[in-house]
């Protein structure tokens, strides 16, 4: 039986791999602005350093919830980075209400699109990584069928 299927798919791995990979982006954009201060006076991130952080942040939670998971890991990478939409949308109802005048400017449809699409590409890769390291002992993006005896 091929496991890429919704019903194998746990809200709680998701979560938990979300989590972790909000933890691992904000540490690895933590480092680079470290990094982009020391070697210049700039006190931001640029656009390569911020996407770098977001896909290395996502592939460490997508190989958590992959590892944990053992099933649908494709699935639940693209939960993870689709997770990171509805928190997006409810932290804007909740500034909306609290403070009616706030307004995002800097993120554009197409750089939300772009930020998207980083982190569903790299919690899936993280998390097809994670199930053959777990299930097979070594890494791969291949999705293998299960074994008769396990």
């Amino acid at each position: 039986m091929h496991t890429e299927h919704l019903q194998n798919v746990r809200p709680a791995r998701v979560v938990a791999g979300w989590l972790v990979a909000i933890a691992m982006t904000s540490l690895a954009a933590l480092a680079a602005l470290g990094i982009a201060m020391i070697w210049t006076q700039a006190a931001e991130l640029g656009t390569v350093p911020s996407v770098l952080a977001v896909m290395v942040g996502f592939w460490v939670g997508g190989f958590f919830a992959g590892f944990r998971a053992l099933e649908a890991p494709i699935l639940h990478g693209i939960a993870i980075g689709l997770t990171s939409l509805v928190a997006w949308a409810g932290l804007n109802a909740i500034v909306a209400i609290a403070s009616p005048g706030m307004q995002w400017d800097a993120l554009t449809p197409g750089r939300t699109a772009a930020a998207l699409l980083a982190q569903i590409v790299g919690a899936v890769l993280g998390a097809l990584m994670g199930y053959n390291v777990a299930l097979r002992g070594k890494p791969s993006l291949a999705e293998h069928e299960p074994l008769e005896n396990a």
